[in-house]
């Protein structure tokens, strides 16, 4: 069976996509809003409109069906409709999307749906490095349907006002993050970075075996094996793919895997270090505070003193 190695991460890095606003409106409007994380969605339901973003050397021409996915902005504007007069101004606020949305009309109103994706400091800094000031993934692109049918049971959530609604739109809002990255992955080049690096045909046998056993001392020549390439080929392939060596990517995949352990596990220290395959327990301690900027112990401390009920 393959390994759903892109699944495997994004738990690990804690991706959660929430739905953070939605309004409808009719005529000339702009609306401008500060972006306080560092993954921010922009679904354009019905309509169309320009959205401009600081980094952006033009404004973006959106229409319906299209999503825009901005990585590290600090603020966004978007402006669209028709008619005369001045254009009203409006920011949107979370909550009670059905207020707002429940009574358009689909056949003229401008409908907009916004959001933002929660991860771990591990996850935005991978994925700053990973994708492009904007994102963005048209309604015509091959991946569409799939795009637009997730777009409208997240709407017809947002609207219905049905029991479990607030649920549904959490997992809607989920859904609809994986099939934005789906689709961008299948259309663009990708830098050279971990998300590049998972979807390489190539090395996805030396990949798998770094995923299923951290522990291993694995080496060149045998993840150049697995992987059906000569050692310098495989060496060669993987930085340029991956933009680090294997073994510091190993290193890294083993330092996503001890996070969760001090976040969710009553795990020894001296225990996990052995299980990630270090020698010692100073050594697993070096290497993560190399990595993450604190000791293991500081680490689990401070997120479960952050966490509700902390321990």
């Amino acid at each position: 069976m393959r390994v759903d190695q892109l699944s495997e991460v994004f738990d690990l890095l804690e991706v959660r996509g929430q739905v953070s606003g939605a309004f409808a409106v009719r005529g000339r409007w702009v609306t401008r809003s500060v972006i306080a994380s560092p993954l921010k969605l922009t679904v354009m339901v019905r309509g169309r409109c320009r959205l401009s973003a600081d980094g952006l050397d033009a404004p973006i021409e959106m229409e319906a069906g299209d999503v825009a996915v901005l990585t590290g902005r600090s603020w966004l504007r978007a402006e669209g409709g028709t008619g005369d007069g001045p254009p009203e101004e409006f920011a949107p606020e979370p909550g009670d999307y059905a207020l707002r949305v429940g009574g358009a009309d689909f056949a003229v109103d401008d409908v907009i749906l916004g959001g933002h994706v929660e991860l771990n400091q591990a996850g935005a800094a991978l994925l700053a490095q990973t994708l492009p000031p904007v994102a963005l993934v048209r309604s015509r692109d091959a991946a569409a349907p799939a795009l637009r049918a997730c777009v409208d049971r997240l709407v017809e959530e947002v609207t219905a006002e049905r029991m479990g609604a607030a649920f549904a739109v959490r997992q809607h809002a989920q859904l609809l993050i994986l099939e934005v990255l789906r689709a961008y992955l299948g259309q663009a080049e990708l830098p050279p970075g971990w998300l590049r690096a998972l979807t390489d045909d190539r090395l996805r046998p030396a990949l798998t075996l770094m995923h299923r056993e951290p522990g291993r001392p694995w080496g060149l020549v045998e993840l150049a094996r697995a992987a059906a390439m000569s050692r310098t080929s495989f060496a060669v392939r993987f930085r340029s793919v991956a933009g680090v060596p294997p073994l510091t990517y190993l290193n890294s995949w083993r330092m996503l895997l001890a996070r969760r352990a001090l976040r969710d596990d009553d795990v020894r220290i001296g225990e996990l270090a052995a299980q990630l395959g270090y020698t010692s327990e100073s050594a697993f301690s070096t290497a993560f505070k190399r990595e993450v900027g604190e000791a293991p112990l500081r680490y689990r401390y401070r997120l479960r003193q952050a966490s509700p009920g902390g321990r």
